[in-house]
Parts: C-alpha cells; sequence; structure tokens
C-alpha cells in the first residue's frame, strides 16, 4: 500500500500541475493544451526542467527564471494539496474506482477553490463537467458498495442546486439585486453529483458559515463597502466540500 500511495501522489503533483495551467487559462478562455507553459510577466516558454511540481518552484525560489519576477504560492500550494487528496484516497481505499472519483472530484474542487478566489469564476469545465463525472462514477457504484447510487447521486445534484438557486431568487426579490452567481449553483449540483444530498447539505452549511465569518472579519480589517464587495463563494463551498470528502474516505479507517 505505501507504494501506491506515493504514486498515487506523484500523480497528484503531475494533476496539480496542470490543474494550475487550467486556473490561469480556463477564466480567461485561452486554450489548457497549446501553447506552452509560459510566464504571465515575460511570456517566456517554461524549460521542462523548469516545470517540475513543487521542486523547480524550490530551486527557483518562486521567481521566474528570465525575468525574476515572482511565481504566486498558489501554485506550489495546487499541486502539494492534490497530490495529498490523491494519497489520502489511495492509502485509504486502495487502487479502486473509489479511490479514483475521490481523487478526480478533490482535483475539481482544488481547481474551483483557486479560479473563484483569484478571478471570481468558477469555470463549467469544472462545474458542468464535474457534474456528469459524477453521475458516471455513480452508474458504476453496483462494483463499489462504497459509492452513491445514479439516483442519489442525481437527486443531490437536483436538490443542491435547486435549493441555492431558489436562495438566490429570493434574496434578489428582496434585495432587487444579485446575491448569488449561477456558478455557485453549478458547483453545488457537481458536489450534489459527488457526495449526494445528505453530505452537499452538510458542506454547504459549512462553507455559508466560514465564508460568512471570514468575509465579515476581511471586510472589515480592509474597511471595504460591504455593499459592493463581492465574495468568493465558490471558494468556501469547495474547501468544505473538501472537508466533507476526506472524511469521507479517512471515516472508514477511523
Amino acid at each position: 500500500m505505501a507504494f501506491e500511495t506515493i504514486v498515487a501522489f506523484l500523480v497528484g503533483l503531475l494533476i496539480g500541475s496542470f490543474l494550475n495551467v487550467c486556473i490561469y487559462r480556463l477564466p480567461r478562455d485561452l486554450s489548457v493544451v497549446a501553447p506552452r507553459s509560459y510566464c504571465p510577466h515575460c511570456e517566456r516558454t517554461i524549460a521542462w526542467y523548469d516545470n517540475i511540481p513543487v521542486l523547480s518552484f524550490l530551486i527557483l525560489r518562486g521567481r521566474c527564471r528570465h525575468c525574476g519576477q515572482r511565481i504566486p504560492i498558489r501554485y506550489l500550494l495546487v499541486e502539494l494539496t492534490t497530490a495529498a487528496a490523491f494519497a489520502i484516497s489511495v492509502a485509504s481505499l486502495g487502487v479502486s474506482l473509489a479511490a479514483v472519483k475521490w481523487s478526480v472530484f478533490s482535483a475539481f474542487l482544488i481547481a474551483l477553490i483557486a479560479t473563484d478566489l483569484e478571478e471570481r469564476i468558477l469555470p463549467d469545465e469544472f462545474t458542468l463537467g464535474g457534474t456528469v463525472l459524477g453521475l458516471i462514477f455513480a452508474a458504476l457504484s453496483p462494483f463499489d458498495h462504497r459509492m452513491i447510487s445514479l439516483g442519489q447521486s442525481a437527486f443531490g445534484a437536483v436538490i443542491a442546486s435547486g435549493v441555492l438557486w431558489l436562495v438566490g431568487w429570493l434574496y434578489k426579490k428582496i434585495r432587487h439585486r444579485e446575491g448569488l452567481g449561477l456558478g455557485d449553483v453549478k458547483m453545488l449540483a457537481m458536489m450534489g453529483a459527488f457526495l449526494g444530498a445528505p453530505d452537499t447539505l452538510l458542506a454547504f452549511i459549512a462553507g455559508s458559515a466560514f465564508g460568512a465569518v471570514t468575509g465579515v472579519a476581511y471586510i472589515l480589517a480592509t474597511r471595504k463597502d460591504p455593499s459592493t464587495y463581492q465574495l468568493p463563494f465558490g471558494t468556501f463551498l469547495g474547501a468544505a466540500a473538501l472537508g466533507v470528502a476526506i472524511w469521507g474516505v479517512l471515516q472508514p479507517q477511523l
């Protein structure tokens, strides 16, 4: 099991590196396939030896080799968090369909956390694409008893997104302005497809509370206008869902 966990960690580093490309490019409507990775400051192509997950960041001390501009710490955090999530899944569930499911779900959540925090965007490639994948994993559930059924997955996606859409609709009717974006609704659908309704509700409550407390503290500390500040709600939803997912993976081992 130790060997498989190490391999999962290394695969997670590679997936995390690709997620960083998606996090930067998808909100800007750029291809994630071409061109090769480049510095956003000087636009010089990054050599393969400067693109090794974690190691290159440490060797370069978080700076571009060509222009010396800082590389955001997000690159390192995404790679390490994705690797840790993959390793936890395989260590707890073995080399199985369930481990693949939770690894994929974690990768989507990590990407959504970062894109919403940086750009206030939740790309459809992760939300709608993730919903479809969640339903596909659920359809394969007869082969693994640790996964929810297709009916539970579909019900979770519809109920979770429907409830949030209703909350946003009521807010707009009462306050006469947008309170929630459609991206948040799509993200709830993705979470529901993977987690089912009960765990998605738990993540929604935890994410809302976490976001409210953090948002108020940030507004007070920075003296921003609460009527115009846009809270990255998807970031808090994603963090809560990631916690619920990891707890669900670890629970059988506790």
